[in-house]
């Protein structure tokens, strides 16, 4: 397939995840608001999310497909079989052994985690459970990021961009099940946090079965540490901090906002919000990288690779702009139209929205982020990209909680200065990998792109325009459409068009080449029912 056709198929079946995924957040505000009730079920799924975003999400994958890949090529798909099979078993043991540990030691990690209701039993209590009934799912991604790493080098997207589906499947299914059969606050947390274990399960499930239809025969045996373990180990565990530099960041901030009663309600679902771009065409874009440039680098096709990389970011761009500007331009409408409903109020929408308006100027940077590892990775360098990425999470460790206590102290929202020290983070990171990229000849950006580039810019910004004027007529577009939701719809429905008007007008891009973009590559695989 063409990178943009292998984007489209990911970001598709990532966007039906993400409606899904957006429609249990609504479910969960309603309930619990912003209040002990989210704030526990957060801290419950905050070490299973980042294992996901870590692992099933990408980055893991990224690191892996050019090992797995260069076994294929120079040994053959038996050799590769055994490569896969010897790391899944190896790290399926491992991080196993972790998730029983931590269900051991929750109990006192809890009072570290969430340490504004330390005092709490209660809550404390029901905390420790909740993460204990989801941690489970760190297993089950262990073993869904390594599948996904084969169907992708074998050219199959679909099964695994659609698979996280299961995730919000499970996890609302409990929450409309309590309107129904009525549960109190803490049952429904319960309900909740062990659907996540159980989607962990549906989706290694389906992605073994994906696996074994493409042709390739796994084993779970006896972990053994094999030349070929420590090989895909030593690039994919660097690989894996590397492209996850934004979730350890995310995490470290939840942890530093764990001293503020809410706080931690506030950056999840700010996180939800701003993670909507990396997810649909960060992640999308990474995985459909790879093996493009894997194969442009084994080739010694440089000027290839160069080009992928150019196409990649603009197409990276053309959509992540938009939504960054959305995000920076209207945030309180997007939240107070969608999300305040039942115990989450207009004043939670407001300070959720502050601090939406703070992530979303790194929203390019995420994304970009993504697009930039998949050439070290293609070349098996991952450890620059992990040295990359713990500079910048020591920086957001020292900066954001320099702002978060400052800010404090001020009389301020602290959660202000962990969200700008986590896009400042995110530039820095970006910086130091596209400096070493274009240092090293690897990617030079051409006239072309930058001409592209600015065009999409423009296009944005006359976007920004058109949402700065509807979002200041908020609530005169509410009454005349009747409800606050239909006006947001129409509003970001206005809004695509602008900047697809805008996109064609300013020559960004022409019909022409949005068809020659979409069309198979030569000599690309016919589709499968994993398609």
């Amino acid at each position: 397939m063409s990178l943009a056709r292998n984007t489209l198929v990911q970001a598709s079946l990532t966007l039906g995840s993400r409606v899904l995924g957006f429609a249990r957040d609504i479910a969960l505000a309603a309930r619990f608001g912003q209040g002990p009730m989210m704030d526990a079920f957060t801290t419950a799924l905050m070490l299973p999310n980042l294992f996901r975003r870590l692992f099933a999400e990408g980055a893991f994958a990224q690191a892996f497909v050019p090992v797995y890949g260069g076994v294929r090529a120079r040994d053959g798909e038996e050799a590769a079989a055994v490569t896969a099979s010897e790391a899944m078993s190896f790290m399926l043991a491992v991080v196993a052994a972790f998730t029983i540990l931590l269900q051991v030691l929750m109990p006192w990690i809890m009072p570290w985690l969430l340490s504004a209701y330390r005092d709490d039993v209660g809550v404390m209590r029901l905390a420790v459970t909740a993460t204990q009934l989801a941690m489970p799912y760190l297993a089950c991604m262990t073993v869904a990021s390594l599948l996904s790493g084969v169907l992708n080098t074998g050219g199959r997207f679909a099964l695994s961009a659609g698979v996280p589906i299961f995730l919000n499947i499970c996890t609302l299914a409990p929450l409309l099940a309590a309107y129904a059969f009525p549960a109190g606050q803490a049952e429904v947390l319960l309900w909740v946090t062990a659907a996540v274990t159980l989607s962990g399960l549906i989706q290694a499930g389906l992605l073994w079965w994906g696996v074994r239809r493409l042709g390739v025969r796994l084993r779970i045996s006896w972990p053994r540490l094999t030349p070929n373990v420590r090989r895909a180990l030593a690039l994919a565990v660097p690989g894996a901090l590397a492209g996850g530099a934004m979730q350890v960041n995310s995490v470290v901030s939840q942890m530093l906002a764990g001293s503020d009663e809410g706080a931690r309600s506030v950056l999840y679902n700010a996180d939800r919000l701003y993670q909507l771009p990396l997810g649909l065409i960060g992640v999308a874009i990474g995985l459909a990288l790879v093996p493009r440039l894997t194969r442009a680098f084994v080739t010694g096709d440089h000027d290839g690779g160069r080009r992928t990389l150019d196409d990649g970011i603009t197409l990276a761009m053309a959509f992540t702009l938009p939504a960054a500007t959305a995000l920076l331009v209207i945030p309180y409408f997007l939240i107070d139209a969608t999300v305040t409903r039942g115990a989450f109020t207009s004043d939670d929408a407001a300070r959720t929205a502050d601090v939406l308006r703070q992530f979303a100027w790194g929203v390019p940077a995420f994304v970009l982020a993504k697009v930039l590892t998949p050439p070290f990775f293609a070349r098996e360098d991952t450890r620059r990209p992990m040295y990359y990425a713990v500079t910048a999470v020591i920086f957001t460790v020292v900066i954001g909680s320099a702002l978060f206590f400052w800010l404090s102290a001020m009389g301020a929202d602290g959660v202000l200065g962990l969200a700008i020290a986590t896009s400042l983070s995110a530039w820095i990171n970006v910086a130091l990998l596209a400096g070493t990229l274009i240092r090293e000849n690897v990617w030079r950006p051409s006239p072309a792109f930058l001409a592209r580039l600015s065009r999409v810019l423009l296009a944005s910004a006359v976007m920004a325009g058109v949402l700065a004027g509807a979002g200041i007529g908020y609530e005169v577009l509410s009454r005349l459409l009747l409800a606050k939701e239909v006006a947001v719809l129409a509003v970001c429905g206005a809004g695509a068009l602008v900047y697809g008007a805008c996109l064609v007008l300013f020559r960004a891009v022409s019909v022409a080449e949005l068809k020659a973009t979409l069309k198979r590559e030569a000599g690309a695989p016919p589709p499968t029912g994993l398609d």
